[in-house]
């Protein structure tokens, strides 16, 4: 499967598609209009920015108690299931008179349901593609989160504007419906990849197994720290520029998805494997130019060069799936995406934090520092030389039944969410 004409005519992949692109356009618009909320409300930078990114937090909690059951439910159901909670829980944040303790309560709730999304997702991506297919599927699944993340963007800063916060929670939570419906309706029925009851302490096992070797500990910091900084600079566009945070936000999703598009589609193999380091870098070194306080045009030009960084996610993603036996790949994944968001939420927290002192143009600089400063600290594990692939054989989490293999995911190979 070479070609993106290939890739649409395969069955379901379609229907995943908008289920996921619904799903991010959801989250983008109720986001920004939950961020400007909390911020009109509070006045705080840290309250806004966990407004935004904080329900990642919650993937810690999901993380280590959920992930054993994005192989052990039924795929149909769950990504049906989870837009709809979501639908539920932002249509409760637009009552009016919400104490601000009941908001974070829900937006806490959603975040731990959200860690079973990306295993049962990519998870199922594995199912419906073959495995020559499966890079090329991810790339364009997250090459529309670019776009959607651009439009949903654009679409919430115009609805906050013109129509209130309240109502923009509103048009999201019909956004979740819409990904719901359209799980239910055009993914078929299939039963769970794996046998057994789902279970904390199989998750626990689990994750200690695909931490225990160091190559895979170095991808995981890699897929984690250095872009969970990055999004806490992010989590600041709404007190550094109130009125234009949604331009800033669409921005970043332009180098999003500009890098991606480059990196999945055109970068040959032989230059992927040395480019982790150098991307992971892109990130962050022009958000250090926050310090200037740049006016909007030029804040904006080094948004969108920063997030062409992000494409280094697809690269360690392919690293990831080098170093991981077949039978753990989804599970990995899910801990790739729970990890990557949990830290998403560190990374706004630490942000909102440092912006209450100072102010968010410095805090966005400090952090990008930070950032940097963990790259160059990870570079040596980042690359096949620094560790080399591993010659064991499979590995099997300690329990009983063994979960059920799933498809290799091997292959010649970045939302964030």
């Amino acid at each position: 499967m070479r070609t993106y004409r290939e890739l649409f005519r395969a069955p379901e992949f379609a229907p995943l598609f908008l289920t996921s692109a619904l799903h991010v356009a959801g989250h983008t618009v109720s986001g920004l209009a939950l961020g400007t909320l909390i911020y009109a409300a509070t006045g705080s930078p840290l309250l806004s920015s966990l407004a935004m990114f904080g329900p990642s937090l919650a993937q810690l909690i999901g993380a280590t108690t959920l992930l054993s059951a994005a192989d052990r439910v039924p795929p149909r159901a769950a990504l049906a299931g989870l837009p709809l909670a979501f639908a539920l829980g932002t249509a409760a944040q637009a009552v009016p008179g919400l104490p601000v303790v009941a908001s974070f309560s829900v937006l806490l709730a959603l975040g731990v349901l959200a860690s079973l999304g990306g295993g049962v997702r990519y998870g199922l991506l594995s199912e419906i593609l073959a495995k020559d297919g499966y890079l090329l599927g991810r790339s364009v699944l997250n090459m529309s989160t670019g776009i959607t993340q651009i439009c949903g963007y654009a679409l919430g800063g115009v609805l906050v504007t013109f129509l209130s916060p309240r109502g923009t929670l509103l048009a999201g939570a019909a956004l979740y419906l819409a990904s719901a419906g359209t799980a239910w309706l055009g993914l078929r029925r299939r039963p769970p990849r794996a046998t057994g009851r789902p279970s904390v302490a199989a998750t626990w096992r689990t994750n200690s197994l695909l931490w225990s070797s160091p190559a895979r500990r170095s991808v995981y910091l890699g897929l984690w720290v250095p872009n969970g900084l990055v999004v806490g600079c992010e989590s600041l566009y709404v007190p550094y520029a109130p009125h234009e945070a949604g331009l800033l936000f669409a921005c970043g999703a332009v180098g999003m998805l500009a890098g991606d598009t480059t990196m999945g589609r055109f970068v040959p193999q032989r230059w992927r494997r040395r480019l982790p380091t150098p991307m992971l870098a892109l990130l962050a070194t022009p958000f250090l130019l926050f310090v200037l306080r740049p006016p909007l045009p030029l804040a904006a030009g080094l948004v969108t060069l920063a997030t062409v960084g992000f494409a280094a996610s697809l690269l360690l993603q392919e690293r990831l799936l080098e170093l991981t036996p077949e039978n753990l790949s989804g599970h990995a994944l899910g801990l790739h995406a729970s990890g990557m968001l949990a830290m998403q939420g560190v990374g706004a927290t630490l942000a909102g934090a440092v912006a209450e002192r100072t102010s968010p143009a410095t805090a966005m600089t400090l952090i990008a520092a930070l950032s940097l400063t963990v790259t160059l600290s990870l570079a040596r594990g980042l690359t096949p030389d620094g560790h080399p692939h591993p010659s064991a054989p499979r590995e099997h989490p300690p329990t009983a039944p063994s979960p059920a293999p799933a498809r290799a995911l091997r292959a010649p190979r970045r939302r964030r969410p």
